[in-house]
C-alpha cells in the first residue's frame, strides 16, 4: 500500500508568494522556502512586510484567483491519482489553497491555517504539526503505508529522505548539488515514470 506525497508550490502550481510579490511590486516577498530553510523565520518576515505595506488576505487571494496550475500539472496529477493514492502536503494555508485545488480537480491536501483579524490583516499562522511534511509521512507509515515523495525545496527534504523513494522536481541547482542521491526531474512524464517503478 503506497501513498505518493507531493509538494504543491513549484511542483503543481506557481509559487504563490512570488506571484503576489510581482503583482504588488514588492520584490522582498519573492523569498520562498527555496531560499530560506527556516519556515518560521520566513513567515514572520512575510507578515512584517505585509503589515508595513497595509496588505492583507484579500489582496493575496485576489492574486491567487488568477493563478493557474503549471502546464501539464493537472494531467500529471490525474494520471498519478489513477494508479495510486496521492496526497498534497504543503506548507501553504487553507485560505490560499482552496481555489487552486478546484483547478487541480480537488485532490486531497494537508496544509496549515493563517490567523486573520476581522479586518483581514494576517497576524500569524498555525502549523498543522511540527515539521508537517516529515511528520505526515511518518504518520502514514505508522498506519501501514509506504510513501513516495517529491518536492522542490528545503522543506520537502524531510519527507523525501523518510520515504521509500524520493525525487526532486524542478528544484534549485544548490539543492540538487547538495542532495545528489535523489533523482532530479524537470518534466512530469519523467517524474510519473519514476514513481510508477515503485508502485
Amino acid at each position: 500500500m503506497i501513498i505518493t506525497c507531493l509538494d504543491l508550490e513549484g511542483v503543481l502550481v506557481p509559487e504563490i508568494w512570488i506571484a503576489f510579490a510581482d503583482a504588488v511590486g514588492i520584490p522582498e516577498l519573492r523569498r520562498t522556502t527555496r531560499d530560506e530553510p527556516d519556515y518560521d523565520k520566513l513567515m514572520n518576515y512575510r507578515i512584517g512586510i505585509l503589515k508595513e505595506h497595509g496588505l492583507g488576505l484579500k489582496e493575496i487571494q485576489d492574486t491567487i484567483k488568477k493563478i493557474e496550475p503549471l502546464p501539464g500539472a493537472k494531467k500529471f496529477l490525474d494520471e498519478l491519482r489513477s494508479c495510486c493514492q496521492t496526497i498534497i502536503i504543503s506548507d501553504t494555508f487553507s485560505q490560499f489553497a482552496a481555489p487552486l485545488m478546484e483547478k487541480l480537480g480537488l485532490p486531497t491536501i494537508f496544509c496549515n491555517e493563517l490567523v486573520v483579524s476581522e479586518a483581514g490583516e494576517i497576524t500569524g499562522y498555525k502549523m498543522r504539526c511540527e515539521k508537517s511534511k516529515l511528520t505526515t509521512v511518518k504518520a502514514l507509515q505508522s498506519i501501514g503505508y509506504e510513501t513516495i515523495a517529491s518536492g522542490d525545496s528545503f522543506n520537502d527534504l524531510g519527507m523525501i529522505q523518510a520515504s521509500k523513494a524520493g525525487f526532486l522536481f524542478r528544484s534549485t541547482e544548490k539543492i540538487i548539488k547538495e542532495y545528489p542521491q535523489y533523482p532530479a526531474f524537470t518534466e512530469y512524464s519523467e517524474l510519473l515514470d519514476a514513481i510508477k517503478k515503485y508502485l
